[in-house]
């Protein structure tokens, strides 16, 4: 399935959220988005746990 396809489909949910259940609904399928595409990237391999985790470095110049 291509990319637009994909986004296609998050869109229309969005919009279906929106419309029918208000921009609290809107707001709470877009978090639960961005959460399954998260973890769809850890499971891909393209994130690591670290990459949240880790500190910043204050000494780096």
């Amino acid at each position: 399935m291509s990319m637009a396809v994909i986004g296609m489909i998050a869109g229309m949910a969005l919009g279906f959220a929106g419309y029918f259940g208000g921009f609290g609904a809107f707001l709470l399928v877009a978090a639960l988005g961005a959460v399954g595409f998260v973890a769809g990237r850890f499971l891909d391999g393209d994130l690591e746990p670290g990459d949240f985790l880790r500190g910043r470095d204050s000494r780096r110049r």
